[in-house]
């Protein structure tokens, strides 16, 4: 997984990837999926199936091409795991720097550009500082010699999600839209305690067996990435299951006073 974007403690970089991401399930994948859920097109257990996974596969295909497009990070790129020692460290680099070193590859025009990049893994992961950094911050965290600061992450950290449930809010106004405004604001909720779980802890808050080579920073920027199709999945599935229990007593009664 990447580094080069930011998150709500660590820049905008992420906001900008999540608010193009929103625009694009709004006014592209919403449509889609209203279709795929029009009423009488199929059952109704194969209509929100469909919905599911369309919207599931959709998700996938955007992040793994964002994910793809933004490289390796220095984990993957030194082959090391988050809790490698700086000597399991200092060996793959040895390694890989003989591999990639430009006089050993004459004939390879990107070897230059290898093996900068390794160099600058190297110098970044065995630095125990720089390396808690760029486990919080990515790089970006790096290039601009970010510390982590309580009152300016939270400040961070309210913005960015008052900003999304705002606009969860206004997406789902409507008592058509409350079975799925209910989910979203949970799912929103749930994302804010894991990321201030990841943000604030001492270390990695991970087992070494889970995602060894990604940082809390990415765990981050995933859920980030992920929230506006979790929310659009809401908001359109909701809608589709919502039963208007006033209008039913009403007709129930009517029929009664029929009879």
């Amino acid at each position: 997984m990447s580094d080069e974007s930011g998150n709500a403690g660590g820049g905008g970089g992420d906001d900008l990837s999540s608010l193009s991401g929103f625009f694009f399930y709004v006014f592209i994948v919403h449509p889609a999926t209203a279709w795929i859920l029009k009423p009488g097109r199929f059952e109704r257990k194969k209509s929100i199936m469909y919905a599911i996974g369309f919207l599931a596969m959709l998700a996938a295909v955007k992040t793994g091409m964002e994910m793809q497009a933004k490289g390796p990070n220095h984990y993957s790129l030194l082959g090391v795991s988050r809790n490698s020692s700086p000597l399991d460290i200092k060996r793959a680099y040895k390694k890989l720097s003989l591999q990639l070193h430009p006089d050993k590859n004459p004939n390879d025009p990107t070897a230059s550009a290898k093996f900068d990049r390794v160099k600058k893994a190297y110098d970044v992961l065995i630095d125990m500082e720089y390396r808690e950094v760029y486990n919080k911050f990515g790089q970006d965290g790096i290039n601009s010699s970010k510390r982590f600061d309580e009152t300016q992450f939270f400040i961070e950290l309210g913005v960015f999600y008052v900003t999304w449930g705002i606009m969860a809010y206004v997406l789902t106004l409507g008592k058509r839209s409350s079975l799925g405004r209910q989910w979203t604001f949970t799912g929103l909720i749930v994302m804010l305690v894991v990321e201030i779980t990841l943000m604030t802890s001492q270390g990695s808050p991970f087992p070494s067996w889970f995602m060894p080579q990604n940082t809390e920073y990415e765990a981050v920027w995933l859920l980030h990435t992920l929230f506006p199709a979790f929310m659009n999945g809401c908001r359109s599935i909701g809608s589709y299951l919502y039963v208007d229990l006033e209008a039913q007593t009403r007709q129930l009664l009517l029929a009664l006073q029929e009879q």
